[in-house]
């Protein structure tokens, strides 16, 4: 093989659909259990553990030990990335596979992508920043603009705090579903927290979705000033 980047090993493991599978439970940003993921991929707990092996030893998950119990998560923001994009190709490119039931509008609406919220609502929001100018282009991507800077600081997040760790504070992420982009990053997560933290949404358990309950979407219209 040519020297470089081996991407045949990962595309391998993440091609597997009882990998795909577990992989893309873990995108709602929780910790789980071997047994749970074996569940999500439908194999037996035997399969799931020599999988988890082989993601763990190629980097794209890690176990976490706590008492008695182990749980799995993806191994870093970059797993999550290109996963995401992964998603997002496979969606425009027609691969899609199909689970009847109310769930799928739901997800589509608003759901969890890692740590911050996705779906057409989230794109919506993202859409409307942009258009205030509150983000700018910068070599990473997207960063925030003076006036974002101010706009989110008065809105109680803090910003300054964001962009001396060293995540990014704000990306754009490729939607999946409306192929188009929501926010993603250090500001993403924190705007999903508050919305939880506030009451104003719910995220549906053992689920990526996240129901806005009454009034929810009209209080975060108002802290983002959406009109």
């Amino acid at each position: 093989m040519k020297e470089g980047p081996d991407i045949s090993r990962l595309s391998a493991l993440i091609g597997d659909p009882a990998r795909a599978n577990m992989l893309s439970a873990l995108m709602a940003g929780k910790a789980l259990t071997a047994g749970e993921l074996a569940y999500e991929a439908g194999v037996s707990a035997a399969t799931a553990s020599g999988h988890l092996r082989q993601m763990a030893e190629a980097g794209l998950i890690e176990g976490v030990s706590q008492g008695r119990h182990r749980y799995f998560r993806l191994a870093d923001e970059h797993v999550q990335r290109a996963l995401e994009a992964l998603m997002s190709l496979a969606a425009q490119k027609g691969h899609l596979r199909s689970r009847t039931g109310p769930r799928d509008p739901a997800l589509r609406a608003a759901r969890v992508c890692y740590d911050h919220l996705a779906g057409a609502q989230a794109v919506e929001i993202y859409e409307v920043l942009t258009a205030r100018g509150l983000f700018a282009a910068s070599s990473q991507g997207i960063a925030l603009s003076t006036p974002g800077r101010a706009f989110f600081a008065q809105a109680g997040f803090d910003v300054a705090a964001m962009e001396r760790a060293r995540r990014p504070t704000c990306r754009a992420c490729l939607d999946w579903s409306e192929r188009r982009y929501h926010l993603a990053g250090s500001l993403g997560a924190a705007l999903l927290q508050r919305v939880l933290d506030e009451g104003w949404a719910i995220r549906a358990p053992d689920s990526r979705v996240v129901t806005f309950r009454e009034g929810g979407q009209g209080a975060l219209a108002a802290l983002l000033q959406l009109g």
